[in-house]
């Protein structure tokens, strides 16, 4: 209780603070609702409605029937209808077309003859997230189209369909694919970083720049007691922000809670422990507040966006940066929020995650305190 009393005038100065500050509060507050529209509405790795150019020399019913099936789809959008390849290049040159489908002559006469009959894709390889996606729908559709004219030939011969390896994907936990669901639960650090890193780092700076620091840190209160009540309000604001990311996805994009609750605000509050104590770090070798910004940002948001797996896979990296990745916490941070979002797993699915952010947690507030004692030595 006396811990309490002495720890509430600090809580209280710091609130009104925040509250003196409502650009930085709006920021902290508004910014987690706009990030989420623009992850879930515009950064999307699904392409879709590439546009295509026809390159088709064959004219035939057969080439139409199969060029229909392009038509038909989400992936694609037929713009152009060309008559030679120059006019392919010069579609790829001003990024008009992403890919392009030639029809060889003698591809109706092939297919009549019960013989195979070449197609070329070409794709626009500049832009190569594109270009993949777009060989991938290519060749799966040309695979169906193919499967479903051999199924035909062999009716008319009255024979069956042999299909050796009977493949049947089944995809779980996303079962639509939809890069939201993927990209939203991975703001959670990015946004904790934001709200607890920086905004620690400012404030304490702010303090130092004042000369109010000083004041603080010669009062009867212990070192630790003036850092637990600078940390408290932002703290709160951290499960705030984490909460509206939590209501934002799931009223725009569907985004549920499938495992335990209470072990999400569990990894959140591990994870705003040590990115108050990361920010308490910073402040306590910068003395304004330009350099606690830069040394806030470069710590915590880009590793976070580089390194944690946020956006780009960790597996794909190269070996010294997936050794790097693991100096970034958020990569365990954002493995704990995954799974127990997406897949619903328990405590003993995820506990070398919680050790590693406790880890973390324990180290950042130990440097900071032993900073702050320092100063009042």
């Amino acid at each position: 209780m006396s811990m309490f009393r002495a720890l509430r005038p600090i809580v209280i100065k710091e609130f009104r603070q925040i509250r003196r500050d409502p650009t930085t509060l709006g920021i902290l507050l508004v910014l987690p609702t706009v990030l989420i529209a623009l992850v879930g509405y515009a950064l999307n790795f699904d392409v879709k409605h590439i546009p295509l150019a026809i390159y088709d020399q064959s004219k035939t019913g057969e080439s139409r029937t199969f060029l229909r099936q392009f038509e038909n789809t989400e992936y694609f959008t037929p713009s152009f209808y060309v008559g030679s390849y120059d006019e392919i290049d010069e579609l790829f040159l001003h990024g008009w077309a992403k890919a392009a489908i030639v029809i060889p002559t003698d591809f109706g006469r092939e297919l009549l003859a019960n013989r195979s009959a070449k197609v070329q894709i070409l794709v626009d390889g500049a832009d190569a997230n594109s270009a993949g996606q777009a060989i991938g729908y290519a060749t799966r559709m040309s695979m169906e189209y193919s499967s479903r004219l051999v199924t035909e030939f062999l009716q008319r011969k009255g024979r069956g369909q042999f299909v050796p390896i009977d493949f049947q994907p089944r995809i779980w936990y996303n079962p639509d694919l939809l890069s939201a669901k993927f990209l939203i639960p991975g703001l959670f650090g990015f946004l904790i970083a934001l709200a607890a890193v920086v905004s620690t780092a400012l404030t304490v700076v702010r303090e130092k720049e004042r000369g109010t620091m000083e004041q603080l840190m010669v009062s009867p209160l212990h070192p630790l007691q003036v850092i637990v009540g600078k940390v408290i309000p932002y703290s709160v604001i951290s499960l705030v922000v984490a909460s509206s990311v939590l209501l934002v996805g799931y009223l725009l994009f569907d985004i549920q809670i499938k495992g335990s609750v209470l072990l999400l605000y569990a990894a959140i509050f591990t994870m705003i422990l040590g990115g108050l104590g990361q920010g308490l770090v910073v402040s306590s070798i910068t003395d304004t507040q330009q350099t606690a910004f830069m040394v806030a940002m470069l710590s915590s948001l880009l590793p976070t966006f580089l390194l944690s797996g946020f956006v780009f896979p960790i597996a794909s990296m190269p070996v010294p940066l997936q050794v790097l990745s693991n100096l970034a916490v958020n990569k365990f941070f954002l493995v704990v929020v995954r799974g127990v979002m997406l897949k619903g797993v328990g405590f003993f699915a995820v506990w070398d995650q919680f050790l590693y952010m406790m880890l973390f947690a324990a180290v950042t507030v130990g440097i900071s305190a032993r900073k702050f004692r320092k100063r009042t030595l």
